[in-house]
């Protein structure tokens, strides 16, 4: 696998990780140990995680996200993931992180909204929905 890096950008109260490459045993210890040394150094209000750079990610990758995720809340902020790959967005939801993460995909959301209002929605009577 590929050697994963991350670069980042504070902001007042928020702090934007943006991490590149495969996330696997070996990358994730050293990429865990530079993102805790800044949330420590820093003590955001708001971690985003943004994984558009992600293409592969495994187990150590779920606990990368979670070992982030309890440790901004130890400092009281929270954590928003952004634009996940479909693979890694899939990876997150078969693991349930999506019930204590938050994911944010500004592309499909701006997409499925311009669909949806092209579109006129078809009525449905009760009948229709019961069968």
């Amino acid at each position: 696998m590929g050697k994963a890096t991350f670069t980042y950008e504070e902001s007042g109260y928020f702090l934007r990780i943006k991490l590149h490459g495969d996330i696997d045993h070996h990358s994730a210890v050293a990429v865990r140990s530079g993102i805790d040394t800044l949330l420590y150094r820093i003590r955001p209000r708001r971690l985003y995680l943004d994984l558009s750079g992600v293409d592969f990610m495994d187990s150590s990758g779920l606990g990368l996200i979670m070992g982030r995720y309890a440790l901004i809340k130890e400092i009281g902020g929270d954590m928003v993931v952004t634009e996940p790959s479909a693979g890694v967005e899939r990876v997150i939801r078969l693991a349930g992180l999506e019930r204590m993460v938050r994911i944010e995909r500004k592309k499909v959301a701006d997409t499925s909204i311009a669909a949806m209002q092209d579109k006129p929605r078809a009525k449905r009577t009760r009948k229709e929905v019961l069968k």
